[in-house]
């Protein structure tokens, strides 16, 4: 049984005449008659009474044709489903970010693309920049909000999404907190609460205070930016963090200039040749940050 037999079958049915189903169907009448007749031979019984004034349905063919329709129905929607699965508008993608990507850039990323594609499924996981990266290697994750840059990574394609600068955090009582600015060089005194050592953050503090000259006296170190901010509160060290996070920083943590900004950097990443699905993710990333292109 072919989806063409049941397309003829389905029209017939409606017409009652087959050279308007003819007519409907764009073929002559010999070929449906034929189509209809080995239907029926496949079956096993007469779907159509035929006389002068034209066929009617059987009551095998009456209780054929809402099965009929519906497995044509099915089929197109199957057929829809491969469309839009091919353009990228329908699936499942998963797709990793960085804390500090919560505080803009994802939540504009995920509306928009929310907007345009919601036939697709999202489903997101927080991680580090090194996990994210090693998860969209390993095929667990599609795509990744990512500090950058990231080291020895041949097998991604990144593009910067966000510029940003670190800036200095102090608590409400530190002895810098009526400063409007601070050399980075001025802190190398004071115990300091970092990332943790697998982040990109951590890599660029660290290379950051060696070339102002000294190296941080790590007092604590943490995961996310939050963290940092928090444990800044709680006077334990000062801290360096992306000046987009300021809206995140707690009651009296005070966020300071550096003299000579170190600039940051917020990408994605994603595989080569990566599928329509991920490419359009991609896309709109880059629509909604600073840099509004996509390598090809």
């Amino acid at each position: 049984m072919e989806l063409r037999q049941l397309r003829y079958f389905s029209v017939l049915a409606e017409t009652l005449n087959f050279h308007r189903a003819a007519e409907r169907l764009n073929i002559s009448q010999p070929p449906l008659t034929v189509a209809i007749r080995k239907l029926e031979a496949e079956l096993g019984v007469p779907l159509f009474e035929r006389g002068a004034r034209g066929v009617r349905l059987t009551a095998a063919g009456r209780a054929a044709l809402e099965p009929a329709r519906e497995a044509l129905a099915q089929a197109q929607r199957v057929k829809d489903a491969v469309t839009q699965g091919g353009r990228g508008e329908l699936g499942r993608l998963r797709i990793g970010f960085v804390g500090s990507a919560i505080s803009e850039r994802l939540p504009k990323i995920i509306s928009a693309y929310r907007e345009r594609y919601p036939r697709v499924e999202l489903q997101l996981e927080e991680a580090t920049s090194a996990e994210i990266a090693d998860a969209i290697e390993e095929r667990k994750l599609d795509a990744g909000l990512v500090r950058l840059p990231i080291m020895r990574r041949v097998g991604l394609e990144t593009q910067v999404i966000e510029h940003d600068h670190l800036v200095v955090a102090v608590g409400p009582d530190h002895a810098v907190a009526r400063r409007k600015s601070i050399a980075l060089a001025e802190l190398a005194e004071l115990p300091f609460i970092i990332h943790g050592p697998i982040s990109i953050l951590h890599i660029t503090i660290i290379l950051a205070c060696q070339k102002a000259g000294f190296t941080p006296r790590v007092a604590q170190e943490a995961t996310q930016v939050q963290t940092v901010l928090g444990l800044v509160q709680s006077g334990l060290g000062v801290g360096l963090v992306p000046a987009r996070m300021a809206r995140f920083a707690p009651e009296g943590v005070r966020l300071m200039p550096l003299t000579e900004p170190i600039a940051v950097e917020m990408g994605i990443a994603w595989r080569p040749n990566a599928e329509p699905l991920v490419r359009n993710f991609v896309a709109v990333a880059c629509e909604q940050g600073d840099i509004q292109s996509v390598s090809e």
